[in-house]
């Protein structure tokens, strides 16, 4: 995406990876800063653009960063910085331990309904089981390759190296089988007594509640809280799981394609995975808050709250039996919309190309 933007600028700039670069290596941000500094003197720009891709693979790469965009300040060097990476974990630690006050943030969440079918093809039935990760497009005719590729490619290194790299995690082992576990829950309320008592590894609810929000924080897995008027309801509620991607389901649920979609039961957690995903995607990107909500058998799949007013939508995908949450939620908490996304409702390939802002303007 930034090289697109750097082909389309006006701005002269230049493009630098610390890919290759020893970790301890820190100068060469100095290195890389001064070159981009003189290019700048010497073409007489007013302004300069310089791109640092896998800053974080790098050593204290965030006192560096702090230091050179220190000198620019104040010398009045227009100087304008991005910095990239591939491990969100690291990349937030570094700016939020040295940079504070000096950066913004350009949140990329997990690719979308619409990109995965303007850019590969993928139907919506394709989209709802294989997810929002482009690397895996290419490989959805052979599900045994694609669910390697997520394993190895996508999970792995997330969890081994992202979250054990930047997170105190006293149990390795656990935070996997919560994760495995977790996804294979995608779109169930459950507790987390009741799910530490099918893991191995030996824990206990407040090191769960700690790994599930690091997960979230990952982008991965979260658990959503109960809609309610005041924060200790919602806080000591039973969390709903759900995926990012719902790639993440389907790589780890060890049902394939076909199973999945022609089993009604099967489906509608796919169906219900993918609205809560493309709403959590857009709720990082538009700053919402996502819930869920229920009252004795009355239930919204998802509650979405900005400005202290609230959007529910209930989940349909034609298995699913009739149930008075819409119209209960409704006299209780007077939402902007209400409304059913899937059988009855708004198509579900209409409601994953929504823009969700919309719905509050």
């Amino acid at each position: 995406m930034v090289r697109q933007v750097l082909e389309n600028t006006s701005i002269p700039h230049m493009m630098v990876s610390a890919d290759s670069v020893p970790k301890n290596n820190t100068a060469w941000i100095g290195e890389m800063w001064d070159t981009a500094r003189a290019r700048m003197k010497a073409g007489k720009h007013g302004e300069y653009l310089l791109v640092i891709d896998e800053v974080h693979k790098l050593d204290n790469w965030s006192e560096e960063v702090k230091r050179q965009w220190d000198a620019d300040t104040f010398s009045g060097t227009n100087m304008k910085v991005v910095i990239l990476g591939s491990s969100r974990l690291l990349l937030k630690d570094g700016l939020t331990e040295s940079l504070a006050g000096r950066y913004e943030l350009i949140r990329m969440p997990h690719w979308g309904y619409e990109e995965m079918r303007d850019a590969f093809g993928m139907d919506i039935d394709r989209y709802v089981y294989f997810g929002g990760y482009p690397g895996g497009a290419r490989l959805v005719e052979n599900e045994t390759r694609w669910r390697r590729y997520i394993k190895d490619s996508i999970i792995a290194p997330a969890i081994e190296k992202d979250i054990l790299m930047t997170k105190t995690i006293y149990k390795p082992e656990l935070m996997k089988q919560l994760f495995e576990l977790g996804c294979s829950y995608s779109g169930e309320e459950i507790s987390l007594t009741k799910l530490l008592g099918q893991l191995q590894d030996a824990g206990n609810v407040t090191t769960l509640a700690g790994y599930l929000t690091t997960l979230a924080e990952s982008q991965l897995l979260c658990g959503l809280q109960k809609y309610a008027n005041d924060n200790a309801r919602k806080y000591n509620s039973v969390p709903k799981l759900m995926v990012y991607n719902t790639s993440l389901l389907s790589a780890l649920s060890g049902v394939t394609f076909k199973k999945a979609f022609i089993t009604p039961a099967l489906w509608g957690r796919w169906v219900e995975s993918a609205v809560g995903a493309h709403i959590l995607n857009k709720a990082e990107e538009l700053d919402f808050k996502v819930y869920y909500w229920r009252e004795k058998n009355n239930e919204v799949d998802f509650i979405i709250e900005y400005d202290r007013r609230c959007v529910a939508v209930e989940v349909k995908s034609g298995h699913r039996t009739v149930n008075e949450g819409l119209p209960v939620f409704g006299g209780k908490f007077h939402p902007v919309h209400s409304f059913v996304v899937g059988s009855g409702g708004v198509p579900l390939e209409e409601f994953l190309s929504w823009d969700l802002s919309a719905l509050f303007e």
